[in-house]
């Protein structure tokens, strides 16, 4: 038995991570010849946004994808950003686990240091064809290009040829890949990816030449650059045991508070004291001899301090308005009837990561009624195009009960159906991808609990829309009802009883009984026109207070008759509306300038000091006009719209009311 044990022993050894993934080339995304070519263009495009962010320059990419000959695909992507000296032009593209973010904490595309260099990989690995890299920097005046490829037993560049070449550009870089592929069109290819791309990027024109020659370009909708993200300490929160211990043992501080304060975000000195005294823990004793028990104690007592939220300067959210640019700019061939305002989410930690949620809803118009609704998967600005049902982002939609918020759900569990394109945005200093292509985002609980609540948050405002067209649209069939058959009714008794015919304005009070608003919002002359009518229709004077989400300081007071009686935050302004009188249609109607068209397309409008039951067309305010965003709880109030609400005109009364008027 000793003798097989040496003969095990003597066949032991070292396996590299460059030949470890060219045996495994699937957890690279490389695991079919249409997921390889779309892997490809993906990790090129991520290294080019991220130069160009860093160097804060507008994105300009050039992506060209050439059929060579049956499965073999020419792919090269140029972009505009500062370029890459040549000392590190061959590591960067053929070296794995090479790279500046993984050590990190900031929000960035790559993380591993492993995508582009993988791409290399796998063309050499197919086509036995090396890269080639062009790359200038500013203060050059030629570009330095060379042809590469992998060392995969010492994970090292082999660079085939190098020159020094004349290059149009100022700055940029050019990567060039022969690889093994399949060009499809349809909803996983390299244009729905860039679609996707040009949505949480619409600071960057994309420019696509697909192998059949149609050149077709993203614009960018917007000249602002996302801001500058900051690399940050890990946030105390979620720091897991082994890491505490390990981060105490290489520190360079001699004391626990120092090690406290120093190490990480958020813990000033006093609080590392109360965290010490808390755990038991000399304040002055040293990290390196931390006790497995100590280092327990003291992640006991982070839990029972109060530690600020962690820095948001790591993290570049899409934001709002942004979001809404994307969707619009992207599927403008499409006249949805309603985008929901997008929602933001504060920052949460994970494992020592912040991290923020973003959700956008699109709904109605020319969307199918009849499938699934379409889901958006982003993380760090990146489409997810693979592996949906292995997210958590997609695990997140099928929990959420989209009954309640206007969408069909067999079983409320699952994808609903109907018109809908739903867009998720993780942003964080780590994303905890299932694997290494990047696809899905780990089932991690903080991540899924902070995409169902900004969904349900969104999906409020959907409901709130739906409901509010529900009531508009029974309503003005009853209006128009009324309004047609009264009179008729009214002419054809008084000339049945030789009177005059009556004023029926009454009567249709009586019969209405509501006070009905109608906004609108309609923009020409770089202005918007904000209008909001209040129609009283009921026998008797009404008073009420009108409450709106709007701009204040972007209104042009010389087209405001009426002045609100309150502003608070900036934008929630409130109206006394003293008397209106029976029959009476009064409007409330002003100018906004200098808001972008995209950024206010719907008025937020709300009602109180008055009878709900009586109001139809906008809400009554949910609550505390002081709560963010007019929300009561996480889970928002529950509306409902009863069968029959505002429904069919009673005939038989609608005569013995004109009989009694007359």
């Amino acid at each position: 038995m000793s003798s097989i044990a040496h003969e095990l022993a003597k066949k032991q050894k070292e396996i590299s991570v460059s030949e470890f993934f060219e045996k495994n080339k699937q957890i690279l995304g490389f695991d079919s010849l249409t997921r390889a070519l779309i892997t490809s263009v993906k990790e090129a495009v991520d290294n080019s946004l991220d130069a160009c962010e860093d160097a804060s320059v507008l994105p300009e990419l050039i992506i060209k994808v050439e059929k060579v000959e049956n499965n073999e695909y020419r792919v090269t992507v140029e972009d505009n950003g500062p370029g890459i000296v040549k000392k590190q032009v061959p590591n960067v593209f053929a070296r794995l686990l090479y790279g500046s973010r993984f050590h990190t904490r900031s929000q960035r595309r790559g993380q591993q240091g492993i995508g582009v260099s993988a791409v290399v990989m796998y063309g050499q690995l197919t086509t036995g064809k090396a890269a080639t890299v062009r790359s200038k920097i500013s203060d050059e005046d030629v570009a330095y290009e060379c042809d590469l490829i992998l060392d995969t037993k010492k994970n090292r560049p082999d660079i085939i040829k190098e020159d020094f070449v004349i290059w149009d550009r100022v700055h940029g870089t050019s990567f060039q890949i022969h690889v093994k592929g399949k060009y499809i069109t349809g909803k996983q290819s390299i244009f729905e990816y860039l679609k996707g791309v040009a949505i949480v990027n619409p600071h960057a024109k994309i420019t696509f030449v697909p192998p059949e020659g149609n050149t077709v370009v993203f614009e960018r909708a917007t000249e602002q650059m996302p801001p500058p993200t900051k690399e940050i300490k890990p946030h105390p929160e979620g720091v897991e045991l082994g890491e505490l211990l390990s981060m105490a043992k290489y520190t360079e501080s001699l004391k626990m508070t120092s090690f406290l304060n120093n190490e990480f975000s958020r813990i000033s000195y006093r609080v590392a004291r109360e965290i010490c005294e808390l755990a038991g823990v000399a304040p002055d004793a040293r990290p390196d001899k931390l006790s497995l028990e100590e280092a327990g104690a003291i992640l006991e007592a982070i839990k029972k301090v109060k530690i600020m939220a962690p820095e948001t300067d790591c993290l570049s959210p899409i934001g709002e308005t942004l979001i809404r640019k994307g969707l619009k700019n992207v599927l403008g061939g499409l006249t949805p009837e309603f985008y929901a305002p997008p929602v933001t989410r504060e920052p949460k930690v994970f494992g020592g990561n912040p991290f923020v949620v973003e959700v956008g809803i699109v709904y109605g118009g020319e969307l199918n009624r009849e499938e699934p609704i379409q889901i958006l998967r982003f993380a760090n600005r990146v489409p997810l195009m693979y592996q949906q049902g292995a997210c958590a982002i997609t695990q997140a939609i099928q929990t959420v009960d989209w009954r309640r918020y206007g969408l069909e759900q067999r079983g409320g569990q699952g994808i609903p159906y109907g018109p809908a394109i739903v867009l998720v945005h993780v942003a964080s200093t780590k994303i905890p991808y299932t694997s290494e292509s990047k696809e899905a985002v780990a089932n991690i609980p903080e991540i899924k609990e902070e995409i169902e609540l900004a969904l349900k948050h969104c999906a409020r405002r959907l409901k709130t829309h739906l409901n509010k067209a529900a009531k508009k649209g029974k309503a003005k069939v009853k209006f128009e009802i009324v309004q047609d058959i009264i009179p008729m009714i009214a002419e054809k008794s008084a000339k049945i009883v030789g009177k005059p015919v009556p004023d029926i304005a009454g009567t249709i009070t009586k019969i209405m009984n509501v006070v009905w608003i109608d906004d609108s919002v309609t923009f020409e002359k770089k202005k918007h026109h904000v209008s909001v009518k209040i129609y009283n229709y009921t026998p008797k004077s009404q008073a009420l207070h009108l409450h709106m989400l709007v701009p204040y300081d972007k209104v042009d007071q010389k087209s405001l008759e009426v002045k609100p009686i309150e502003v608070r935050e900036g934008n929630k302004v409130t109206w006394d509306l003293k008397r209106i009188s029976s029959t009476e249609v009064y409007e409330l109607a002003f100018d906004l300038v200098g808001v972008p068209q995209e950024q206010y397309d719907d008025n937020e409008v709300y009602v109180s000091h008055i009878d709900p039951a009586s109001v139809i067309g906008v809400e009554v305010l949910p609550g505390d006009w002081d709560l963010e965003h007019l929300k009561i709880t996480e889970e928002g109030p529950e509306e409902t719209m009863d069968e029959g609400e505002e429904g069919e005109v009673d005939y038989d009364e609608v005569a013995e009311v004109v009989k009694n008027e007359e």
